[in-house]
């Protein structure tokens, strides 16, 4: 698993490492059952804050991606759906998206909106 952040981006980097944590898992290049590293561990790789990693693990697990266990660490969720059709109609909205140069705040706005 590769996880990389950006500590100039004015995303946060809970956000950053949680959105590529999801990104594997929905990808699946985190398998269910597949153990995350220690927050520990991992805040140490990256060069940021043990609590950094221990937000964006609490975001993932309210989201059902990963389950936190006492003892036994962050472990992948079984995921209850397949994000395959869902995957595809957003890689066609952001290509219809490109070819009418709209940008990616525009259309994320747009995602908000509807998805409100």
């Amino acid at each position: 698993m590769l996880i990389r952040v950006d500590p100039a981006s004015e995303t946060p980097l809970f956000e950053q490492l949680a959105t590529s944590i999801r990104s594997s898992v929905i990808d699946r290049s985190l398998a269910a059952g597949e153990r995350l590293p220690t927050a520990r561990a991992l805040a140490e790789s990256l060069g940021i804050n043990m609590h950094t990693v221990l937000r964006a693990y609490q975001e993932l697990r309210d989201e059902g991606f990963i389950e936190l266990r006492r003892g036994r660490g962050a472990i992948v969720s079984a995921s209850p759906h397949s994000y395959d059709s869902l995957a595809a109609g957003v890689a066609a909205v952001v290509a219809d998206a490109r070819s009418n140069n709209v940008s990616l705040a525009a259309l994320t706005a747009l995602i908000r909106e509807e998805y409100q």
